[in-house]
């Protein structure tokens, strides 16, 4: 991968009491490696007002630290969005799950063209025990939900790993709270017209507990396709 000298490039990682596995995100993001190809790289740790350590350990390994007090997925990222400046923008989930080595190759295919790369956990590997079956049957009818009311063919609608050439960052018009983000991002890049590749990737168990509510979060998501197909 060859870089334009001085590209910036910003990691987004919003957490919320992930002080057993912020550390271990950080340490994966393959930052020298991209240094030495001639990227500025930033990793940027939104605090959803955490009640652990989580930002004191971002702190130590070198990150970014942004506190977002209105608790919810979708308002710290949009924070995030708000106060970084990289050509390239990824976001991924600070439990660990999402092997932040695939930042590399999305990077390249953002490089050559591409407006918005997801990795896709569904076209992909997944440990044994990373997601329940009823997890597994909800994802897959939100997809079909998402690809049939915008005319897409993405794999995974709910993935947490995210690239984005800045200048998409610039055209979404964002509102969501909590874990409807990421159905609010993509009816976004879907109306707009931009274009999803996908990576497959390998998605980890998570080590603690899930702060996702399978049905409650699942009926808000397919509310918030349907809501913004028909605004």
């Amino acid at each position: 991968m060859k870089a334009i000298s001085g590209k910036r490039v910003s990691i987004i990682l919003p957490a919320l009491n992930e002080e057993d596995t912020i550390g271990r995100v950080i340490d994966e993001v393959p930052k020298v490696d991209m240094e030495g190809k001639g990227y500025q790289v930033e990793i940027v740790v939104v605090d959803n007002n955490s009640t652990d350590r989580t930002r004191e350990i971002a702190e130590a390994k070198g990150a970014k630290v942004i506190v977002e007090p209105v608790k919810g997925k979708g308002r710290a990222v949009r924070t995030a969005f708000e106060s970084v400046d990289g050509d390239f923008m990824f976001m991924l989930d600070a439990d660990y799950t999402y092997p932040a080595t695939y930042i590399p190759q999305m990077l390249k295919m953002l490089e050559e063209g591409c407006d918005v790369v997801i990795g896709s956990r569904l076209k992909g590997q997944r440990e044994e025990g990373a997601m329940r079956r009823l997890n597994l049957v909800g994802n897959h009818l939100l997809v079909l939900m998402a690809n049939i009311l915008y005319g897409t063919r993405v794999s995974d609608l709910c993935t947490g790993y995210w690239g984005f050439n800045a200048k998409v960052i610039d055209d979404l018009k964002l509102d969501a709270v909590g874990f409807e983000l990421e159905a609010n991002m993509f009816v976004e890049i879907a109306k707009k017209g931009y274009r999803i590749a996908e990576v497959p990737i390998f998605y980890r168990r998570r080590p603690t507990q899930a702060k996702l509510g399978s049905l409650k979060d699942g009926l808000r998501i397919g509310r918030t396709l349907m809501k913004k197909r028909f605004r």
